[in-house]
């Protein structure tokens, strides 16, 4: 992500992850309820996964604080206190993460309703998701909120033989992805998921639960997704790159990422036999994170193309400098901005979310061996 607080900072531009925490905000409140009732921890661990930089992480850490705060005192429990967890990659900015967490604690989190809040310490843990965090059965909430649609990788084995790239044209998937490609994201997405799934269930208590939040779609048709119609226009951009770029680093660029069905992620659930799905849902929001109407039209296509380049721009910047320098990012983007533009000129486009509560039940047969020790 990128990185301090300037106007095209992550920071600066996550009105859209603070909306889908909202709106998923019952989802978390619910689960850490159960949570805290079935199981009376004494000090409940809790950790957010891919939390980044930005005010949003906040807002979470608050509403864990308020909704235990609130059980505790309407259960009459005695006192526990909280251990927070902040997941993210190395390279995250936790030095400003971190200054916001001394802020917000010298705010204090006493609520309307005065309860006092319990005893919290937050950590950070610099570190990918698709690693172990965590020991056995530790953990008692794991909170995701806008990250797995994150790969581990790009797909592995576009290139093909004699370096031919399989994906040539493209970043992403679009209307001239080969079948091919498509099944090597999805082959991406399914590996990834399932190591994401077998490692949280080691590290969760039995009871335990996951609120998992990420870009996906809503048409079962794998070339009809949001993310398919944003990189397609990213695509664009990047093939006019090659009068500038070597052409082997604009045929070789692949972004790691996949937006996958309702029913992909829940088979992929089912097949782990690891947790029960609690609850499961899709909602959409506009492409423009400032653009709060429900109407079918925009009413100010600049400046919504404004609003999701800088979106778009503090997600890939790291990502396309690290590929093809950072020259290449004026140019890119200012062209990426016209593009959204005239896109938005002819169809409202919303980006489609999947959200879904996991429960780790107690075992009903001998606990299976999911050799926790060799996942990496």
């Amino acid at each position: 992500m990128a990185e301090g607080e300037g106007d095209w900072s992550y920071s600066s531009n996550s009105r859209r992850q603070e909306i889908v925490i909202r709106e998923t905000k019952p989802m978390i409140e619910n689960a850490i309820k159960e949570v805290y009732t079935a199981l009376l921890p004494k000090t409940m661990i809790i950790a957010d996964l891919g939390c980044s930089a930005g005010p949003n992480t906040l807002m979470f850490i608050s509403s864990v604080i308020h909704v235990i705060a609130d059980q505790t005192k309407t259960s009459g429990g005695g006192p526990m206190e909280l251990q927070f967890f902040l997941n993210d990659l190395p390279g995250t900015d936790f030095n400003q993460l971190f200054q916001l967490i001394q802020n917000f604690k010298k705010l204090g989190t006493t609520d309307e309703t005065a309860h006092v809040p319990p005893l919290y310490y937050i950590s950070g843990l610099p570190d990918s998701y698709y690693n172990k965090l965590f020991p056995r059965e530790s953990v008692h909430f794991f909170h995701s909120s806008y990250c797995l649609h994150w790969r581990s990788q790009q797909p592995e084995g576009l290139e093909a033989w004699r370096e031919t790239y399989l994906n040539e044209d493209n970043i992403y998937i679009t209307k001239t992805t080969t079948p091919l490609v498509v099944k090597k994201y999805q082959e991406r997405f399914y590996k990834d998921f399932s190591l994401f799934l077998k490692l949280r269930y080691v590290e969760l208590v039995y009871g335990g639960q996951m609120v998992l939040v990420f870009c996906g779609r809503k048409d079962e048709d794998v070339y009809n997704g949001d993310l398919n119609q944003l990189f397609w226009i990213g695509c664009k951009i990047v093939a006019k790159s090659c009068v500038e770029v070597e052409k082997e680093k604009v045929e070789s660029f692949n972004l790691p990422v996949y937006g996958p069905s309702v029913a992909e992620v829940r088979d992929v659930v089912m097949e782990s036999h690891l947790f029960n799905i609690n609850h499961i849902k899709l909602f959409e929001h506009n492409w423009d994170p400032f653009d709060d109407s429900e109407g079918d039209e925009v009413e100010d296509s600049a400046r919504s193309s404004t609003n999701v380049t800088k979106l778009i721009r503090s997600l890939l910047k790291s990502l396309v400098a690290c590929h093809f320098g950072e020259t290449i990012l004026e140019p890119l983007f200012k062209e990426f901005m016209y593009l959204v533009a005239k896109h938005l000129e002819k169809e409202k486009t919303k980006f489609a979310i999947i959200a879904l509560c996991l429960k780790k039940e107690y075992p009903r047969v001998q606990k299976v061996d999911l050799g926790y020790k060799h996942l990496k």
